[in-house]
């Protein structure tokens, strides 16, 4: 619900005595060494606990620097006594479409507390924080996703997976060999080509993000919920990062238009009962 700015809590909301707030400075390396720590050891777990996201620091830089984005957005709670950084959550700028209505608002994610802190009730007091500081810039929605139902979403998603490496995914308990299927059928079965099938693709480069924006944008024009693209975010979201995200296009090799995009980002995720493999990398279809 909106409120008169005056209305807006000016103070942090208060924290347990042995923890402090801090707007941590992640243009820090040894800032950003804990907000890896952080996550690695205590971040999201698939249900039977095989698995957890292992984001890279270059994907945390691209993920909470984008344009626009604001220091105190950037929220952590230390323990007092020892400095040691026990949780953390973020939002960054994103402009949405819904409906015929658009506003910029913040995406809300990364909320993480230490496993053995769990007890103190740090995540409801970090979300009315960051709540707090997004009210006062004049904004009063903003968006996040959850892996578990929350009541009233606006949109929910299926995950469909095309393995890559077929012998990796089975042993390391991600997915299973079917019955009466041999493991090099398997492998076969999921055999992709050597080289693309779709003529004229290549990698993105700077000089293509003006067409590529106005390409997506006009793509999207049909969904009811949506991202606006300015060129400078599309940019910042698409160019490709080595490990992080990448981008292709095909061109049209007479008009030299852009017909076509196509992009991902990679997430890799600690396989925590392997003995044989430690990380499992997932590539998540991003704008296309």
């Amino acid at each position: 619900k909106d409120k008169p700015l005056e209305e807006i809590k000016a103070e942090p909301y208060p924290l347990l005595s042995q923890f402090k707030w801090e707007n941590i400075d992640l243009s820090k390396e040894e800032h950003m060494d804990e907000l890896y720590s952080l996550l690695h050891e205590n971040y999201v777990e698939d249900d039977q606990a095989k698995f957890r996201f292992d984001y890279s620091k270059d994907f945390l830089r691209w993920a909470l620097f984008p344009p626009g984005w604001r220091p105190e957005w950037h929220l952590a709670v230390r323990v007092v006594a020892s400095g040691k950084l026990v949780a953390f959550i973020s939002a960054v700028p994103v402009r949405l479409h819904v409906r015929e209505h658009a506003q910029e608002m913040p995406e809300i994610n990364f909320l993480c507390v230490h496993k053995k802190l769990r007890s103190k009730r740090l995540a409801p007091v970090l979300i009315k924080e960051i709540t707090r500081r997004v009210n006062q810039t004049g904004c009063f929605q903003a968006v996040y996703t959850a892996g578990t139902y929350l009541p009233r979403p606006v949109v929910a998603n299926r995950y469909y997976h095309r393995a890559l490496n077929t012998k990796k995914l089975i042993n390391v308990g991600f997915s299973r060999l079917p019955a009466r299927l041999t493991m090099s059928r398997a492998i076969k079965l999921n055999n992709l080509p050597a080289q693309p099938l779709t003529k004229g693709i290549r990698p993105m480069v700077a000089a293509d993000c003006a067409a590529a924006c106005a390409l997506v944008n006009r793509a999207c024009a049909r969904y009811q919920l949506k991202i606006e693209w300015s060129e400078e975010d599309f940019a910042h979201w698409h160019l490709t990062r080595d490990g992080v995200v990448y981008s292709y296009v095909v061109e049209n090799p007479s008009s030299h238009e852009i017909t076509d995009l196509v992009s991902f980002y990679i997430i890799p995720s600690s396989v925590i009962q392997s003995n044989k493999q430690d990380v499992l990398t997932a590539a998540y279809l991003w704008n296309y």
